[in-house]
């Protein structure tokens, strides 16, 4: 039955498809294996070289502050060197102010009394 029918025609216009433009996909090539080692020794790389440059520029601001730090130590050590000699004569000063056997000879040094006993010496220049 359907052999003997006619076909229909359409009036129906056709319409044209309309084209859009598709993407290409492009197949990602796999990453060769060592480009990924490459990306992380350059940044390693990278970071140790700005660490150094940070540590050198901190040692050469430190370096003259370490040279007047050790112009003071030496300055300080000098003087706490000559206050140890005065304070040893001190120390045997104030013992021997306290000595009762030279008690007569520092009251002879300190004053201008001298003991009766003791003869003055003169001395004269030869001609």
């Amino acid at each position: 039955m359907n052999a003997l029918q006619k076909p229909r025609q359409t009036l129906e216009t056709v319409k044209p498809r309309q084209v859009t433009p598709t993407r290409k996909i492009r197949k990602r090539q796999p990453l060769s294996p060592y480009r990924g080692m490459a990306i992380e020794n350059t940044a390693k790389l990278v970071v140790n070289v700005v660490l150094a440059i940070a540590v050198v520029s901190t040692l050469v601001k430190l370096l003259p502050y370490s040279m007047s730090q050790q112009a003071k130590l030496q300055e300080i050590s000098t003087e706490v060197e000559l206050t140890e000699s005065r304070v040893a004569d001190l120390q045997a000063d104030f013992k021997r102010s306290f000595d009762p056997q030279q008690a007569k000879k520092i009251m002879s040094e300190q004053s201008n009394r001298v003991d009766p006993k003791q003869r003055p010496v003169f001395l004269q220049k030869n001609n």
